[in-house]
């Protein structure tokens, strides 16, 4: 680590002044538009990481001080999900505070992201704010405005400080740096708003780095997925992985360290999560717990009541725009984005209560659409879920296509790592070949999990008769909620989102491309993920 882990004194502030603080603190920036009074933020997104991997919630594998910093001085969260599990479009849903299926284009993964949409960083900016990104902002994809002119969604970017990273497959910005030249351009009356975009921990991994240079041991793990065979590769792959957890980590402390320095960080508003999933089979990319379900941490010494608890509303990422839009002291009226879905989490921090603190945030909405290309005709898996009393109900809208992409094309929805090659190595093998299953195989068109009782979502209980209410009310559920957020799945028009063009001309129509012997590289899976010994047998 770069900088130490020392902690500020935990405080124990009353529900009622507190409230009163931050509503006067609130009140005093929008009444006399005082930019010193308005709090900062910093929003520290990970590219790829599953809940719970923190130490925060007690895993034993990876070890995150920074995180837990923020959770013990303000509050962790249990039920925090990505509406999307891909890249462009969770992050197309938090910089607007709408479901990706209220996005057009902007649902898609390597999309073209439609020019109507302002987001909250430009909004932000317009009203005093110094607003800037560094390592991934919003991506991958094309955003430009109605005039042709490209857009940084994520603010100016900062990328010029670079450092050896402790291992390969890291990205060499110095993330932390980058940032300390963002408070060092900025005028020191303005309030900043600023994107960490860590490029960990998303592919490739140094193979064996997690135990050579982590020191970290196989047996750390306490438990393999039930998705995966428990074998010394996937093993060795997950500490690689929590290695670049780690390292995300390690910037995020050396960022804390420098705003406690300039005396900033009491009145900065800290939120450290992921984009989605760890890029894993049966993860990243598929509306299932290790794919939508993400760490949270949210700290704000001026503005968080009773910091050190945790609580179990559930909180989705379209709801971190209302959030920082009230910070600022704006309405949303003010910002001139278009209608939210997600709602502010300020009654959540000025609350002094743990545990469930809203009734009303009682369940979460996730879905998603094209991801990576692979299909014929370039066509998405389309589903949506919902989850809520601890069980979630898929809808897989096509289920006679492949969920994470084709066979013969490689599986293009799933990153390429010893994992994918260890649960491809099985689809052929009648004694272990249902890991292919559950993470390539086909899927019925409606799925239930108890994910109290299965994290893992293995034992799909939709064909249960005892649990046939139970799946038919939030059946229900989703489709009303969905039907009122002009959802085009549910109005017959969701050949849209396949009709969007791949914003990556290369990979365009690839599945064509591939069966004529004119397929480009892809870079992101493994040669052999397309070997025919890889594919279905029966």
């Amino acid at each position: 680590m770069d900088a130490s882990n020392q902690g500020m004194t935990r405080r124990d502030f009353g529900k009622t002044s507190i409230a009163a603080g931050a509503a006067a603190l609130m009140a005093g920036a929008a009444a006399q538009g005082s930019a010193q009074r308005r709090p900062n933020i910093l929003f520290a997104l990970a590219d790829d990481i599953s809940y719970p991997h923190a130490s925060a919630y007690g895993c034993p594998w990876v070890n995150t001080p920074a995180f837990d910093r923020v959770a013990e001085q303000g509050i962790l969260f249990s039920n925090a999900y990505v509406p999307n599990p891909k890249c462009a479009p969770a992050r197309s849903c938090t910089l607007t505070g709408r479901n990706s299926w209220q996005l057009e284009e902007a649902a898609n993964h390597w999309c073209h992201f439609p020019s109507r949409f302002k987001v909250y960083t430009e909004a932000l900016a317009e009203h005093g704010y110094h607003v800037g990104y560094t390592g991934k902002g919003w991506g991958p994809g094309h955003a430009q405005d109605a005039e042709g002119a490209n857009r940084q969604l994520a603010g100016q970017p900062y990328n010029g400080r670079r450092a050896d990273p402790p291992a390969g497959g890291m990205s060499s910005i110095d993330y932390a740096a980058n940032f300390e030249e963002f408070l060092d351009a900025k005028a020191d009356a303005a309030p900043f708003c600023f994107w960490y975009g860590a490029y960990e921990p998303h592919r490739s991994y140094e193979y064996r780095s997690g135990v050579e240079i982590g020191g970290k041991r196989a047996d750390d793990i306490e438990r393999v997925p039930a998705f995966w065979p428990d074998t010394e590769e996937v093993r060795v792959d997950m500490l690689d992985y929590a290695l670049e957890v780690e390292h995300f980590d390690a910037h995020l402390e050396r960022m804390l360290a420098f705003l406690e320095a300039r005396g900033e960080l009491e009145n900065t508003l800290v939120v450290a999560s992921a984009d989605h999933g760890m890029p894993f089979p049966r993860a990243k990319g598929q509306i299932f717990e290790y794919g939508c379900h993400v760490p949270l941490a949210i700290m704000w010494a001026g503005g968080i009541a009773n910091p050190g608890r945790r609580v179990d509303d559930f909180v989705s990422f379209i709801d971190f725009a209302p959030t920082f839009v009230e910070a600022a002291g704006l309405t949303w009226a003010d910002t001139g984005m278009a209608p939210a879905a997600g709602r502010s989490l300020f009654n959540i921090l000025q609350s002094s209560e743990g545990g469930q603190v809203d009734p009303a945030r009682d369940h979460v909405l996730v879905g998603k659409e094209r991801h990576d290309v692979g299909r014929p005709l370039d066509w998405g898996y389309p589903a949506r879920g919902v989850v809520k009393d601890g069980m979630l109900y898929v809808r897989n809208f096509e289920p006679d296509r492949w969920p994470s992409g084709n066979p013969e094309t490689g599986y293009l929805n799933c990153d390429g790592s010893p994992t994918k090659t260890a649960v491809l190595d099985t689809c052929q093998d009648p004694e272990s070949h249902h890991y292919w299953r559950l993470c390539f195989g086909k899927r019925p068109a409606e799925q239930l999990f108890d994910i109290r009782e299965d994290p893992d979502c293995v034992n799909d209980l939709a064909g249960d008769p005892a649990f046939r209410l139970t799946k038919d009310a939030l059946e229900a559920q989703l489709y009303t909620a969905l039907r009122a957020q002009g959802d085009p799945r549910m109005e017959g028009r969701g050949h849209v989102f396949d009709e969007y063009p791949y914003a990556n001309e290369s990979h365009r129509n690839f599945y064509r491309q591939y069966m004529d012997g004119e397929a480009p590289g892809t870079g992101w899976v493994n040669d052999s993920d397309f070997d025919a010994d890889k594919r279905p047998y029966w």
